[in-house]
């Protein structure tokens, strides 16, 4: 396998809710057959389409928005196009919408590129939302696309025992923190975009 594969930009939604038991997030199930992380268990996103360029600017804080830009590749998406591509993965994976978001309602929590060697590579960014504003069938999920499977709400602990990537493991600790009141001093960023592994805060 090359180690040469593009890196595709990404946008990923990690939608939460909480009831009297404590937070839920929203997670699905890859198919078996997929080239990127088959069978895991991930959150909602994909990498950014042609269409997502046009889209109006929405959802984000001045600073999400400037972090977004930070460390970025020549040519790299527009902060309101990547907060297009969440929107629109999350619509297309799950049936669900966020009508109209204002500012802050998708907060930029964390940036990882999948090293090399991989069958599929992507510079993601992970949103956090929450399901307080969000339209459409949060318990069946019925116009949902058939691309991710089981569509459940889960505990925050009770996800750690699905079959994660490893990028999802920290990602959900990260939101653990956040959702429970830790603040973070930036944005974690995962750098595998060359053959040495780099963590930096985008901040």
């Amino acid at each position: 396998m090359s180690e040469d594969q593009p890196i595709r930009p990404a946008a990923t939604v990690v939608l939460w809710r909480k009831l009297d038991a404590g937070y839920q997030v929203l997670m699905g199930q890859r198919g078996q057959g997929a080239a990127f992380m088959p069978s895991k268990y991930v959150f909602p996103g994909g990498a950014v389409d042609p269409e997502d360029h046009d889209a109006p600017a929405a959802g984000l804080t001045d600073l999400c928005a400037h972090r977004l830009t930070l460390s970025c590749p020549k040519g790299a998406p527009s902060p309101s196009t990547l907060a297009a591509t969440a929107l629109r993965e999350l619509q297309e994976e799950t049936g669900l919408t966020l009508p109209n978001p204002g500012p802050g309602a998708l907060r930029f929590i964390f940036r990882a590129i999948t090293p090399p060697g991989r069958t599929r590579r992507f510079d993601a960014r992970f949103f956090l939302t929450d399901a307080a504003g969000i339209a459409g069938d949060m318990t069946h999920f019925s116009d949902a696309s058939t691309e991710l499977s089981h569509l459940h709400w889960i505990g925050l602990a009770e996800a750690r025992a699905l079959d994660l990537p490893f990028i999802t493991e920290v990602v959900l600790a990260e939101v653990t923190a956040l959702l429970n009141g830790s603040d973070q001093p930036g944005v974690p960023f995962f750098d595998n975009s060359g053959h040495t592994p780099t963590f930096r805060r985008l901040i």
